[in-house]
């Protein structure tokens, strides 16, 4: 016989409930559920941080307006690029901030159709969210492949480019920014880049240039900005101080090359060149890797158009120089020449979508000096 007698349910409000005592299973199974919520707390408590940021990082608990992304022009092609990266920024559904630094002589006032600078710089503004910041840096005239070279003017260019990218480290409003090389394709923002472990500067490896040389590339800069360190930078562009002929790459490297944070090249330093080589092994970081275009493009999220003797993608190929040096196709696989061709035709594009600028003319081919043979690569 039962030890308590329940009487049958009844909704009326004199029922009353009658007292019991938990059973010997009640009492086990609340055991094993404080037992575990114990455990999942101590797991938690002592579980170690993960090193690398996610993609999918919680957005409601970080603050971004202490990063930006940083993108400092001297020229009008440069500033079409900068611009259609911002678009890139804003349909990809990048949080931080957006800063373009350009020379103090351009403006907003719209003065006539043919006014291209001051419509980029109001199309970046008002529709990407940019923040303008004017400078005291020089306009530079955009140079294209084979133009000829002045020893005057390149100085004038070397002090005058390295000032404006230095200037990032002077941006001390923000805990952390991106500064990036314009003339690329995003895939895919960077906005995880910001939530790295804490350095002074992270920076890719130039890969291209192994094993002959190992350095670190400045197309890819996140950088804790520092008074001290902008000082200590851009006294290396007055003749006075830095050492004549020394480029962005060699300050850099001479500065942060044993100290910098070393980025994954493979996500964020992919170069279009490697459409047109047979040997991955330095882009691979192996030789028993298979090579595929498709998942290697797939897993980018920028290509940097780094593909001397060609121009860079505003300028069209001379027709000679592209029968000889595009991609081959190996038997019927031609995924490398396809996605190769396709880079420059999404480039030219959106050139012409966004900034309503065609690519310039082909250069002569093969140039007249030899010094004008090889395109800017670092």
């Amino acid at each position: 016989m039962a030890r308590f007698s329940y009487p049958p349910y009844s909704s009326h409000s004199s029922f009353r409930a009658q007292p019991s005592l938990p059973s010997s299973h009640t009492r086990r199974r609340r055991y094993i559920l404080s037992t575990l919520l114990f455990l999942l707390l101590g797991y938690l408590y002592l579980k170690p941080p993960s090193v690398l940021p996610s993609h999918s990082t919680s957005r409601k608990s970080i603050d971004w307006s202490r990063y930006a992304y940083i993108l400092p022009v001297t020229s009008t092609a440069y500033l079409c690029n900068a611009v259609m990266l911002f678009e890139s920024l804003s349909r990809l559904g990048s949080r931080a901030d957006r800063v373009l630094i350009y020379p103090q002589e351009w403006d907003t006032e719209i003065s006539d159709p043919a006014d291209r600078e001051s419509q980029l710089l109001v199309k970046a503004r008002s529709w990407y969210g940019v923040k303008l910041v004017p400078a005291d840096i020089a306009i530079m005239r955009d140079k294209f492949h084979g133009d000829e070279e002045d020893e005057e003017e390149d100085e004038e260019a070397w002090s005058n480019d390295l000032k404006a990218k230095f200037m990032a480290w002077g941006q001390t409003g923000y805990e952390r920014v991106l500064l990036l090389d314009s003339g690329v394709l995003m895939r895919r923002h960077l906005d995880e880049l910001f939530q790295l472990p804490k350095t002074q500067v992270a920076m890719i490896r130039a890969y291209w240039d192994l094993p002959k040389k190992r350095i670190l590339s400045p197309l890819l800069l996140v950088v804790e900005p520092s008074q001290a360190e902008y000082q200590r930078l851009t006294a290396m562009t007055r003749a006075d101080h830095g050492q004549r002929g020394e480029s962005e790459i060699d300050i850099l490297n001479r500065f942060y090359g044993d100290s910098a944070m070393v980025l994954p090249h493979q996500q964020y330093g992919l170069s279009s060149s490697e459409f047109r080589l047979h040997d991955h092994g330095s882009f691979l970081g192996n030789m028993y890797d298979g090579w595929d275009p498709e998942k290697v493009i797939d897993d980018a999220s920028l290509v940097y158009f780094l593909d001397s003797p060609f121009p860079k993608p505003w300028v069209m190929w001379p027709p000679s120089l592209l029968a000889k040096e595009r991609p081959k196709c190996d038997g019927e696989d031609c995924r490398d020449r396809d996605i190769w061709m396709g880079l420059y035709d999404e480039f030219r594009q959106r050139r012409k979508d966004i900034c309503a600028l065609l690519s310039a003319p082909a250069p002569e081919w093969p140039p007249s000096s030899q010094r004008n043979l090889t395109a800017s690569r670092y």
